[in-house]
């Protein structure tokens, strides 16, 4: 209270605000003071603050820039990927292809080789059974001369007499003795 009392006495008599000289001066040194400082606030402050501003602007354009590259080579690695992936199903299905192929080609020959054996096989056991038929033929008929000699002989033996058996011996030499005999 006593400041409004001391601030009302500075005023001169009917007046509440006085606009003199004075106060013209004052206002225009504050406002002075106020730019000076502005000035120098800005000159101190604003140049390091704009300064930080930039380097972490530019920063941050750096890592989005960083992150876009980064971006772009994976989306190239994810291509290369994916054409690798599609490259080996390819080569696979050409190696499945060519591993058919020769299975079917191998299976041919297995087959082919299995014939041409069954062939020789059956070729052999039917020359094995001519032959053994052609060796009982020979046995029986070696058996059936034998069987017709000894039937012979007993008949001979039972009906002819000694002077016959000596006549048909004599002409049995006879023929042998004109035979050419091959060596």
């Amino acid at each position: 209270m006593q400041n409004l009392i001391f601030l009302a006495q500075a005023v001169p008599d009917g007046r509440v605000f006085g606009l003199d000289s004075q106060t013209l001066i004052q206002i225009g040194i504050q406002l002075l003071n106020a730019i000076l400082l502005a000035a120098a606030l800005g000159y101190l402050l604003y140049n390091p603050v704009k300064e930080f501003m930039q380097k972490r602007t530019d920063r941050i354009q750096k890592q989005m820039d960083d992150a876009e590259a980064a971006k772009a080579r994976a989306e190239e690695l994810i291509a290369e990927y994916k054409q690798k992936l599609s490259e080996i199903d390819r080569e696979r299905e050409e190696i499945f292809e060519a591993a058919r192929l020769r299975a079917a080609e191998e299976r041919k020959a297995i087959i082919a080789e299995a014939k041409q054996e069954a062939l020789e096989q059956k070729q052999r056991v039917s020359e094995s059974i001519a032959a053994q038929k052609e060796r009982l033929k020979e046995e029986a008929r070696l058996y059936i001369i034998e069987a017709a000699s000894l039937m012979a002989e007993k008949y001979i033996a039972q009906t002819i007499d000694d002077q016959i058996q000596d006549k048909l011996f004599a002409e049995a030499l006879a023929q042998l003795e004109e035979a050419q005999w091959l060596h």
